[in-house]
């Protein structure tokens, strides 16, 4: 696998967040294009209305697949690196530190954490910043 590092350590599913949001949205303005034309002619207003009600269904099937999983591994990710931190520090993670330093945290190697964490509280960094004071990066390769 090759290593990561700063510039290339984001991963794109292209399938899931390139083409099939494309699809669904093609698909739900079809319905609706449909649904006129089924208000205009008076005819089949009943199959127009579940076409819509379809494509609404596959919109929350998307939303649900994306967030779920995420939210699910930012909780992973919050109590793997409160466990680092405890094991590094003796103490927990600061709770003034948002999701995204922890998650940018968690690509700092044992010896820069614990400097990296009170540097985020202290000057509010963000994410990318402190992705970015990382000297040696640790790579994440298992991902969701």
């Amino acid at each position: 696998m090759k290593k990561q590092s700063y510039s290339n350590h984001r991963q794109l599913k292209w399938v899931f967040q390139g083409i099939l949001p494309i699809l669904i949205l093609a698909s739900l303005v079809g319905s609706l294009i449909n649904i006129t034309h089924s208000l205009d002619n008076n005819s089949d207003l009943f199959d127009a209305c579940l076409v819509i009600c379809i494509n609404l269904v596959f919109c929350f099937i998307y939303y649900f697949l994306w967030t779920q999983p995420l939210r699910l591994q930012d909780r992973l990710i919050r109590a793997e690196e409160n466990f680092r931190f405890y094991i590094i520090t003796g103490k927990p993670l600061d709770s003034r530190l948002h999701m995204s330093q922890i998650i940018a945290l968690r690509f700092a190697p044992d010896s820069e954490l614990a400097d990296l964490a009170k540097e985020a509280i202290e000057k509010h960094l963000t994410g990318p910043e402190i992705k970015k004071l990382i000297n040696r990066w640790r790579g994440d390769y298992h991902r969701i």
